[in-house]
């Protein structure tokens, strides 16, 4: 018989290509979104589809089917807004409660969780498992919130859950509509003039949920795994996007007290035009730190595969290209 996959946030990007990567390993999957969720990704795979809302304990209890082999908690809030602060530590703090004690409650199998690289906070520089975390103490919402849900998970794993930590750092591939898709959008205007001056870790999406469904055999219950494998400046991240794209911007770094003010004024503006701010305080900040991670534990115990920052950037602008969300020509193979 198949193996059983309960996912939330299955409508988000991780989520869809977990989904997708269970279902190509023969899982049955119930795959939960919200009931305001865009579904055109999701539904074009066959998993069965609930409405459920990770803050909400009663509607993810219904949502969740009895001993599942395995839970994977994709569901989160990676908003660097402050306007997003108090519904972000719903989603990420409550959510990730809610989402434990469901577990606990239905008897699953496995937890296998998805946090961050930032859940260790911005050390500048590299971290391994071993590195302690300084995520708690974090003045950027996004990343203390994703420590504290790790501290819920430990808090689980304390009353019994049986739980793996996954830890991605920037995760680019197909299905990215909010995250690092936005720079090539921004390239493609030619509204990347400039980038903080920090560095991070980048992962193929693929790899990284094929790391998630190997952790429920491989991984080693209460363990962190990093997932990282290409590291680059944020500036070399956005020349190579707009080399290529073909585009000819050339981003550059300013200094930081320049940078926060242009983030500072489109957080000010953005209600005004009716859409979220391209720059934020919360980013500026996080994305002028270097953070780097080793993945050589996820490699030897989960068979993680990292890839080149071209492979990544290559096939998430395919994607972005064939779906018509960017109208830039398919690039070289």
């Amino acid at each position: 018989m198949s193996r059983t996959a309960f996912v939330t946030g299955a409508d988000g990007f991780i989520g869809v290509n977990l989904v997708e990567e269970l279902l190509i390993q023969g899982w049955q999957v119930t795959a939960m979104h919200r009931a305001d969720a865009k579904l055109q990704q999701l539904e074009q795979l066959a998993a069965q589809r609930v409405i459920g809302d990770v803050t909400d304990h009663r509607s993810l209890r219904a949502a969740m089917p009895a001993q599942v082999d395995a839970v994977f908690h994709a569901a989160t809030n990676t908003s660097l807004w402050s306007r997003q602060r108090i519904e972000q530590l719903k989603v990420n703090v409550k959510g990730t409660r809610n989402a434990v004690r469901v577990a606990l409650e239905t008897r699953a199998g496995r937890f296998i969780h998805t946090s961050s690289l930032v859940a260790y906070g911005l050390h500048g520089g590299t971290v391994s498992e071993d590195t302690p975390s300084r995520g708690l103490g974090s003045t950027i919402n996004y990343v203390r919130s994703k420590a504290l849900a790790e501290r819920e998970i430990r808090q689980g794993i304390s009353r019994g859950l049986n739980a793996v930590i996954i830890n991605p750092a920037h995760v680019i591939g197909p299905h990215d509509e909010h995250n690092w898709s936005r720079v090539f959008r921004m390239v493609e205007r030619g509204r990347l003039p400039a980038m903080p001056g920090g560095g991070g870790s980048f992962c193929h999406v693929r790899s990284v949920v094929r790391a998630h469904v190997a952790a429920v055999d491989r991984g080693r219950a209460g363990s962190n795994y990093l997932l990282g494998g290409a590291d680059s400046s944020y500036i070399g991240l956005a020349r190579a996007i707009a080399k290529l794209m073909k585009v000819p911007v050339r981003p550059r770094s300013l200094p930081l007290p320049a940078m926060r003010a242009l983030a500072r004024l489109d957080e000010l503006l953005s209600p005004l035009l009716r859409r979220e701010p391209e720059l934020t305080v919360d980013a500026i900040e996080l994305l002028s730190t270097t953070l780097y991670c080793r993945n050589a534990k996820a490699v030897a115990e989960l068979g993680y595969e990292p890839l080149p920052l071209a492979s990544l950037l290559a096939d998430c602008h395919r994607w972005m290209v064939d779906s018509g969300r960017l109208r830039s020509g398919v690039t070289e193979s």
